[in-house]
């Protein structure tokens, strides 16, 4: 089993305070309480966005290759290829196919690139960011053998 969730760096929680104390200044213009009202709110709100921005995972479980929302069989999927920086930037820019199904965080700078081999299925290839793309490259190989992956 494969299982990664792809985090924000801590310092981009700094952000929601930033949210928060630009709605407060806004709304101090009314009152003090409405500053705090938006301090609050700002706060929140950027941190619920922010959880959620961070909270795509990819996981090899029974068979399937579940990324953020997609669920794919192992059967379904061809050659992994781990990319290092340089080409993560290249296969999210200049070397992307529109078609392509793509579950990137531009905080994570390696990459896997996989092949979709179901002919009824027109994504050419997934693109997962990963801290570990050799450790996933390894559980799909693995779930594609029968076997659990580690």
């Amino acid at each position: 089993m494969y299982d990664e969730r792809l985090t924000v760096p801590r310092s981009w929680w700094l952000l929601p305070i930033a949210v928060g104390v630009s709605l407060a200044l806004i709304l101090l213009r009314f009152s003090g309480v409405a500053a705090l009202a938006g301090l609050v709110v700002g706060v929140v709100a950027g941190a619920a966005a922010l959880s959620s921005y961070g909270s795509a995972r990819i996981r090899v479980v029974q068979g399937s290759l579940v990324a953020g929302q997609a669920r794919i069989p192992v059967s379904a999927l061809g050659a992994a290829e781990v990319l290092d920086p340089a080409e993560a930037v290249a296969w999210r820019g200049v070397k992307a196919n529109p078609r392509a199904f793509m579950l990137l965080r531009s905080y994570v700078p390696t990459a896997l690139k996989v092949e979709v081999t179901d002919p009824a299925d027109p994504t050419p290839y997934l693109y997962l960011s990963t801290r570990s793309p050799q450790r996933l490259a390894d559980a799909l190989g693995q779930a594609a053998r029968g076997g659990r992956a580690q």
